[in-house]
């Protein structure tokens, strides 16, 4: 999945899954397994000009390990926002744009084993909704024309074999796995609300309120009020999963994060402290979220929504 500056990716609120089709863009092309594009890649370098990279937490360990580097010596040399977004800071080349942090005018892409599913991915978008998974290219006109006519002079592939020569299906395995580790943060967040006694407590209509804010602070402020121990739990976890076997890996973090969210549950003594821990529940979700290229904003709504249909009259 891929969200370029000109995309934005959003939430499908009905069935909880994502898409990436551009808020702004509404002409996207979707295509077929069969439909034979110009997708050889001309090594230009242009898509690693002024693109906004997202990375779950897989990404980064992949990312990391091309460098040599333990995670979170990753996290705070080459991304931004809490984690969560490629640093773009390397020099400008295309329409003067800032590269990628990964990007060398005279190699290319210095971590291309590594790379992101977005990378991977790039020029195509990848939708899903429940279970159906389609690609999209923005736009009408093929978008690599642009900046790479000579694409043209080169071999067509179809869709199948783009995705298949990209090695896309670890990607989007970790991709869909987040997504739905995701949710399963999200709703442990409801839990800690619905289920508990701050369900008729003075504070409930706080924590929704503390859910709200959390959705409208930027990506940093964020991982600030999440705290250093939590944010490595959520972005570069020490996980013993080998990072070919992705869904391991996945579930291996889903079940690390429920452990220590269970263990400050146990030590909970007051409703203040429960309703705390509730609203760093949903900021993990939302953050989490923001890695996956998708809209904190309205994510929180919805799950606000969702709780106060679900509260019991005061």
């Amino acid at each position: 999945m891929i969200r370029a500056k000109q995309g934005t990716v959003v939430q499908d609120k009905h069935e909880d899954e994502c898409s990436n089709i551009s808020e702004r863009e509404s002409v996207y092309t979707v295509l077929s397994p069969e439909d034979r594009l110009p997708l050889t890649c001309t090594r230009a370098g242009t898509c690693c000009h002024g693109k906004e990279i997202w990375l779950n937490p897989w990404e980064i360990a992949c990312l990391a390990q091309a460098h040599d580097l333990p995670s979170h010596e990753f996290r705070g040399k080459y991304t931004v926002d809490g984690g969560v977004r490629l640093r773009m800071d390397s020099a400008p080349g295309w329409k003067n744009l800032l590269a990628c942090s990964q990007y060398d005018a005279g190699s290319g892409c210095v971590v291309h084993a590594g790379r992101p599913l977005a990378c991977r991915l790039f020029p195509l978008g990848r939708v899903r909704q429940r279970d159906e998974i389609s690609y999209v290219h923005e736009g009408e006109v093929f978008p690599c024309m642009e900046g790479c006519p000579e694409v043209e002079e080169l071999p067509l592939l179809s869709v199948e074999e783009y995705l298949k020569g990209q090695q896309t299906l670890p990607g989007e395995t970790a991709q869909d796995g987040y997504i739905e580790l995701m949710q399963i943060l999200a709703d442990d967040a409801l839990h800690l609300l619905l289920d508990t006694e701050l369900a008729e407590s003075d504070l409930r209509d706080e924590a929704l309120q503390h859910w709200r804010e959390v959705g409208d602070l930027s990506h940093e402020a964020r991982a600030d009020l999440m705290g250093e121990a939590w944010l490595d739990a959520l972005t570069t976890p020490a996980l013993n999963a080998s990072l070919t076997n992705t869904a391991a890996f996945v579930q291996e973090h889903e079940e690390y994060l429920e452990a220590r969210i269970e263990k400050d549950g146990s030590t909970i003594s007051t409703l203040s402290d429960l309703e705390s821990l509730c609203s760093l529940v949903m900021a993990l979700s939302l953050h989490l979220g923001t890695a996956l290229g998708l809209p904190s904003a309205q994510m929180v709504e919805h799950w606000i929504e969702t709780a106060k249909s679900h509260l019991p009259p005061q």
